[in-house]
């Protein structure tokens, strides 16, 4: 009896799936990420062996290699606060865009006075203008003021989060304010330990120094 031949199908995948999803997944990172603002300064920072990674909820100064001061808190709602505590403070009015657009910004280096002006400029602006770096001497000592009214409003911040989990009976878990100061390898020690007394001033013993990390002797 002669055998019967099956017919031979090509076997087909169906890509259109695939494809619907790889587009899905681009929309969603397009739609959700933010560009990159870039750092008005860039510094050269020591190296060390500490692998200790730097925490989210940070206040943050830059020191340049000439020794001038930048201030920095990655916060969006906490930097807008800041902003209107600092405008009280030194007698300067920014309007709802400004108090925006500073939110959007990383470090600041430039006095109370020259602020507005600042926040105007386009990004391509800022990093061309030379920041004179914010005042710390004990007579103008606007650094002092930045931390100070930055550990305030994070500090009301995570009680207003704490409070609204609370009432709908979720955990919070608090992360206390952290300070960091990253300097350039060849600032003046000088300019560094008046940094430090800034803080120690405001009764901030304890804060991260960032540096580079390379591979320790084994």
């Amino acid at each position: 009896m002669p055998k019967i031949k099956m017919p031979k199908s090509n076997p087909s995948l169906d890509m259109t799936p695939m494809v619907d999803l790889a587009f899905l997944l681009v929309t969603f990172f397009m739609l959700t990420a933010s560009a990159r603002v870039s750092e008005p300064v860039i510094v050269d920072t020591p190296s060390s062996t500490s692998d200790k990674l730097l925490p989210d909820n940070v206040i943050m100064v830059t020191i340049d290699e000439k020794g001038k001061a930048y201030y920095n808190i990655n916060n969006y709602d906490v930097r807008i606060k800041t902003l209107e505590k600092m405008g009280a403070q030194y007698k300067v009015e920014f309007t709802d865009k400004e108090k925006k657009e500073f939110a959007k910004m990383t470090s600041i280096g430039v006095p109370m006075e020259s602020l507005k002006k600042f926040i105007d400029l386009d990004e391509n602006g800022r990093m061309a203008a030379k920041s004179p770096g914010i005042p710390l001497d004990s007579l103008n000592n606007q650094l002092g003021d930045w931390i100070q009214f930055g550990r305030i409003e994070a500090a009301k911040q995570a009680k207003t989060q704490k409070d609204k989990a609370e009432k709908i009976g979720r955990e919070f878990k608090y992360e206390p304010i952290r300070f960091a100061i990253k300097a350039d390898g060849k600032a003046n020690y000088i300019k560094v330990k008046e940094v430090i007394k800034v803080f120690t001033d405001k009764e901030i013993y304890r804060f991260n120094l960032i540096t580079n990390l390379e591979k320790g002797n084994e």
